[in-house]
């Protein structure tokens, strides 16, 4: 049995268990997702985290008598009066939609009693779905509108067997340890202020700054060496710039409008156009393409309240944006490079293993249908040249072209999102953005729009909860903390502190008064992979005491001694 007939027949069973509990309930959607399902409901008087053991208990109920799925054809106008009959406002909703595409029929499932639209397909029998639980309780808005009903959503997961499902419990819990919002503030990295700056705001913190340069240097150098030409775009621009470039058309209930002076700005969503005024500040030839410009641009979007989540759903982060200016002989060349720029960058940070999706034609989109046609087989070209695993996703490239997005497995195995590499044969056109050719014509460019981390924030969240919070040492914001045991031996550890950092390594001090003990605790639970302890011992001797975090001692070894150590971690 397949693990989404499972999980959208654990969906019934849970809303058959809710209209028990709460018999004025109404019923939503419950489709099956990735690792487990969930169901939405409109309850009048709310769920509440005890009330999940009460649900999972009349479940199990169901799962022991070991019930049979039935399922039945009605027609549209049967199905709305049985459903209204109901009082199931939603469902008579479903129908409509489907009697207004065409419909003439529906389906619907029983089991013991209870009634859905669904289309399946179902197990056979109620046992087969022993190896449940039910996870969570969030809100949701009908339909993912914010002006409809509020709903309650209730997620759960199902598995074959019960070691399948232990395992995914387990998961789960190591995933609550890594949750980058948790150690984000544990280690100082960065923090949302909600109510005082706005929701989806990230401030970061010392140690995230940190950390984030560290990121942005080694991109920086990584996008010089290979041939790319960083720029620098206004945070805001006219509002005829984003109407021309056809984001306004859809973007409009994402961006920020500003109003000055009677001129309409807007709040850059994005780097594209920006890129494009540069690349037509001065005239190019054949010889200076293809042009690859490079951003680290801090763009803004309106997120709804209800999707953000820490760094990885926010309303202003930063891109590694970057636009290729080239001709069509060019791109299959250019795009294999950014593909081995995604592989060396994953690698670098420590992901092996991840995936392609080739997204295509939207059903919004502008440009010829020849030219999208073009751009997907190229684009698909390279990944099979190339050997990415890669799968399609029907209609979702941008609105002016296909994409390749890849997504990253982390240590647990779950999928996210960074790098993407999008090809654009029709914002050049809407800009007139060329190329004088070796025959001395003006020739229209092609734009290829990537990133290699994605958003920074995103990425950053990926990389905490992938490392839980304990970066290798080149990505650690603090590499070392010496700490002194006594007052006597201060001046001693300081100079320790000062011989490390004049060889740029990145070094805390911690001379308070208070116990070792406390003082390595506190270190430990900001997961600095390294502690240099000096005592009176180490002061004599003019030696340090080295503990690796997370670790017992690595003994007492000479100031060079450690470097060494260091040395070799960094590789």
């Amino acid at each position: 049995m397949d693990l989404e007939t499972l999980r959208h027949s654990c969906s019934h069973l849970l809303a058959s268990a809710v209209k028990k509990l709460y018999p004025d309930v109404k019923l939503g959607i419950g489709p099956s997702i990735e690792n487990g399902f969930y169901y939405d409901f409109n309850i009048p008087e709310g769920v509440k985290e005890e009330d999940l053991l009460k649900l999972e208990s009349l479940m199990k109920e169901e799962v022991k008598a070991n019930l049979p799925f039935f399922k039945e054809e009605m027609s549209i106008s049967e199905a709305i009066k049985y459903f209204a009959d109901q009082g199931e406002i939603y469902k008579v909703e479903l129908i409509e939609d489907l009697e207004r595409s065409g419909e003439t029929k529906v389906s619907i499932f029983k089991h013991n009693g209870f009634v859905d639209l669904c289309r399946g397909p179902h197990v056979d029998y109620t046992k087969r779905l022993k190896h449940f639980k039910l996870l969570s309780i969030s809100g949701a808005y009908w339909r993912g509108d914010d002006s409809l009903d509020q709903l309650v959503r209730i997620y759960g997961t199902v598995f074959a067997t019960k070691d399948e499902l232990t395992e995914h419990l387990n998961n789960l819990e190591e995933a609550k340890k890594r949750d980058h919002r948790i150690l984000g503030k544990q280690l100082r990295l960065f923090d949302i202020y909600h109510n005082e700056a706005g929701a989806g705001l990230v401030f970061y913190l010392p140690q995230g700054a940190v950390l984030r340069k560290i990121i942005e240097d080694w991109e920086i150098s990584e996008h010089l060496k290979r041939g790319y030409e960083q720029v620098i775009s206004p945070h805001i621009m006219d509002a005829k710039l984003w109407e021309k470039s056809g984001h306004l058309d859809y973007y409009r209930d994402y961006m920020y409008p500003i109003e000055k002076d009677s001129q309409k700005f807007i709040l850059k969503p994005m780097n594209c156009p920006g890129h494009i005024l540069v690349y037509k500040s001065e005239l190019h030839s054949w010889r200076d393409l293809p042009l690859r410009l490079f951003e680290l641009g801090t763009v803004y979007r309106y997120e709804k309240s209800g999707v953000l989540h820490g760094l990885l759903r926010v309303r202003g982060f930063t891109q590694d944006d970057a636009h290729i200016f080239c001709t069509k002989d060019d791109l299959c060349p250019e795009i294999e490079a950014v593909l081995d720029f995604v592989n060396d960058t994953m690698k670098r940070f420590g992901f092996e293993d991840f995936e392609a999706e080739l997204s295509t034609r939207p059903e919004e989109f502008i440009g010829e249908k020849e030219d999208w046609d073009m751009a997907e087989e190229v684009l698909e070209g390279v990944l099979k040249k190339k050997n990415f695993t890669y799968k399609i996703n029907p209609g979702d490239g941008a609105f002016y072209g296909p994409k390749i997005d890849i997504k990253l497995k982390d240590a647990l195995g779950r999928e996210w999102q960074c790098a993407t590499v999008q090809l654009d044969y029709n914002i050049p056109k809407r800009f007139n953005v060329t190329y004088r050719d070796k025959n001395g014509q003006d020739v229209r460019v092609v734009m290829i729009h990537r990133v290699i981390l994605g958003s920074l924030e995103r990425f950053m969240a990926t990389l905490i909860e992938h490392y839980a919070g304990r970066f290798p040492l080149w990505l650690a914001p603090t590499q070392v903390s010496v700490l002194n045991i006594t007052s006597q031996v201060k001046d001693y550890a300081f100079k320790v502190k000062e011989e490390l950092a004049n060889l740029g390594y990145r070094v805390s001090f911690d001379g308070k008064d208070e116990t070792l003990q406390k003082k390595i605790r506190d270190k430990e639970l900001l997961k600095i992979p390294y502690l240099v302890i000096v005592g009176k011992n180490e002061q004599e001797t003019n030696q340090v005491s080295v503990r690796m975090s997370g670790k017992k001692s690595l003994g007492v070894m000479s100031l060079s001694s450690f470097i060494d150590i260091l040395k070799e971690d960094l590789g």
